[in-house]
């Protein structure tokens, strides 16, 4: 997801767009709104007949209320104080053909040769009887005014309950995934880590979901390693201390007839005395390699060296191997190509793994057979392999397996793999190292 898309889809721009469609919408609404029911209102109180009932009202309503204070036409106070009362209406009484009281203007007197009556052609007459006789009254009241008032109130309000609603809904499914992230958060700490955290959209919460997924799958992945070590620790401390107890019996039983002297001349004295040496030598080999693996097992982080040609890493360590085997005594066949690979290493880690293996071959190695030595090139990993055969009759090779182990663990530091495989008495050792993608080196 490039930057500018992750802008467009950002919380900050859907908010603000849900916020423009709800305003539009909620205005678009508020308009039919006013259009229908301004239409509905017109239908039934902007009519003439709807006027003319409610003047015939009020002109009743007038009749009862001098009737009852017995006013006079010149009554003003009294008559201004009840259209006061009656809020929408206005009302002109003429007596004698001329106009004696008007609500616009209750305070100012009027004569009776300002304005006679008929001066208006829209005004409609009725007649009321006062104390000093009958006189006529127009009456023009603002009936649909506050149906019309009551209407936009109404139209506002659903207008704006529309604007919140079509917010709400749109923030509704946002607030349900944040929700759901919680509860899945809390089914990770309850140790389910096989549980997926789920990834909608792609906005600021997914990227927080994705996030928490993958340090999900990290955490995960590390259990299983610390696991793994752990089991294997238990595996290689069993096996140990099994290996441990027979060389230590051995000891224990030879260094139990030579406290008491059971044996039979000089030559079988030394005879147990080499045994006891040879089972000695065997404990401080498993040791070591026992030392070696926790030493690796505990190192958290590894240095590798800069890219170098397999040839330069290997040529002479390799024909080194070769001279030192020979003084031993062994047999060898090199059958190395030397190929335009570069690898990364740790030489530390290297020169143990050799030493490891010489040690294994020289121990257990059948002289009489060759030990072949051969470059591996296999898709994007090149190294080296030593095969050799058993000694008929010896100690199981590395029955612990803790100098394998130490070697597939410093291997697997580089980034690179140990294989080992048995095909009859041969047993196979193949180094592989990941070829580093800069390219190839001139030989």
């Amino acid at each position: 997801m490039t930057q500018e898309t992750s802008k467009r889809k950002s919380l900050y721009v859907q908010l603000l767009r849900l916020l423009i469609c709800a305003t539009v919408a909620a205005v678009f609404l508020f308009f039919l709104l006013n259009q229908v029911c301004g239409y509905i209102l017109d239908q039934y109180y902007h009519t003439p007949g709807y006027e003319q009932w409610k003047n015939a009202h009020y002109v009743q309503k007038l009749q009862q209320y001098i009737d009852e204070y017995g006013l006079t036409s010149r009554d003003a106070d009294e008559l201004d104080d009840w259209v006061m009362e009656q809020r929408i209406i206005n009302l002109r009484i003429y007596k004698d053909d001329m106009q004696v009281f008007d609500s616009d203007y209750p305070d100012e007197e009027l004569w009776e040769e300002d304005i006679s009556v008929n001066e208006y052609d829209w005004e409609v007459y009725y007649s009321v009887t006062f104390v000093d006789g009958p006189a006529t009254v127009s009456i023009m009241g603002l009936y649909a005014y506050q149906f019309d008032t009551y209407a936009l109130l109404a139209e506002l309000v659903i207008s704006f309950g529309f604007f919140l609603l079509f917010v709400l809904l749109g923030i509704r499914t946002k607030i349900e995934y944040i929700l759901k992230l919680s509860d899945e958060i809390e089914i990770l700490e309850g140790g389910s880590l096989d549980y997926r955290i789920t990834v909608r959209g792609e906005d600021e919460l997914s990227a927080l979901a994705e996030g928490l997924d993958s340090m999900r799958r990290s955490f995960k992945h590390l259990i299983g390693q610390e696991a793994e070590i752990m089991r294997e620790n238990q595996r290689i401390v069993t096996e140990m201390s099994h290996d441990l107890r027979t060389p230590v019996t051995t000891i224990l039983l030879y260094t139990e007839i030579l406290k008491k002297k059971k044996y039979r001349g000089e030559d079988q004295l030394e005879e147990y005395i080499d045994k006891i040496d040879r089972k000695a030598h065997r404990m401080k080999q498993l040791a070591d390699h026992l030392f070696e693996y926790s030493l690796v097992t505990g190192q958290t982080e590894t240095v590798l060296e800069s890219p170098e040609s397999f040839e330069t890493l290997f040529y002479d360590l390799l024909s080194e191997t070769d001279n030192f085997l020979q003084q031993k005594g062994f047999q060898t066949e090199f059958k190395v190509e030397w190929r335009d690979k570069e690898l990364r290493v740790n030489l530390d880690y290297l020169t143990r793994i050799m030493d490891n293996i010489m040690s294994n071959i020289i121990k257990y190695g059948d002289p009489e057979n060759p030990v072949v030595i051969r470059s591996v090139y296999v898709e994007d990993m090149a190294g080296f392999s030593l095969s050799n055969a058993v000694k008929q009759g010896e100690e199981k090779v590395e029955s612990t397996c803790v100098g394998i182990q130490s070697i597939k663990n410093m291997m697997n530091k580089m980034g690179g793999m140990c294989l080992t495989r048995r095909e009859g008495r041969q047993f196979v050792i193949e180094i592989l190292f990941t070829v580093h993608p800069a390219g190839s080196c001139p030989r």
